[in-house]
């Protein structure tokens, strides 16, 4: 994995919109969407790592960076091999990755983000509503208990809001969470088309 990926970054707080923007965008020709969490939760429950995931998850907290870096490397490798992923076609979406500083820096080696999608919603009780719903109507047992969502918003403060640090400015483009998914999605095209303009040029 030499090659570096070209890549949009989306950054924001737990059930601030990030998976529901990411596989819209997803659904346009030249892009692929790449969610960590569904990565995880697609993973055999009884396998080790299937395992350590769950135990981490249950209690709001981060999958370990060295686990979840490697299991990102296998996942697109799988998808590259399968064709579903075409590096020299394609611009990766990320969602959930790299979610802390050392994350972002071991991520250097393997991708070019040349934007970075900061999603912002001041509203943590709308959030955590979104968060209960979405538990309800997906079956996810990790957004149900309102205490463990609410620790993961702590964990984001201190581990993930940090990593746009790791980035230059000039890259990161803020949008507001709030409206309608197709007003945060046209926000979202607003701020992509341009950045892709002038990475083609």
């Amino acid at each position: 994995m030499a090659q570096k990926y070209p890549s949009i970054l989306l950054i924001g707080p737990p059930g601030v919109g990030k998976g529901t923007q990411g596989k819209m965008l997803g659904s346009i020709p030249g892009f692929f969407h790449l969610a960590t969490g569904d990565m995880f939760r697609s993973l055999d429950k009884e396998s080790e790592i299937g395992l350590e995931f769950t135990r981490y998850s249950s209690q709001g907290l981060l999958v370990p960076d060295f686990l979840t870096v490697r299991l990102w490397r296998q996942h697109v490798e799988q998808l590259i091999e399968h064709k579903l992923y075409t590096p020299n076609r394609d611009i990766l979406l990320l969602d959930g990755i790299p979610r802390s500083e050392p994350q972002a820096e071991t991520m250097q080696e393997y991708i070019n983000p040349f934007m970075i999608i900061h999603l912002v919603c001041e509203d943590i009780d709308e959030m955590v509503r979104r968060m209960q719903k979405r538990a309800t109507e997906q079956g996810r047992p990790d957004d149900t208990d309102e205490l463990i969502i609410r620790k993961r918003f702590e964990v984001y403060a201190e581990q993930t809001a940090p990593v746009l640090a790791c980035y230059n400015k000039d890259i990161i483009a803020d949008i507001d969470a709030l409206g309608t998914q197709a007003e945060v999605l046209l926000r979202i095209l607003s701020k992509i088309m341009p950045a892709i303009s002038a990475v083609k040029k």
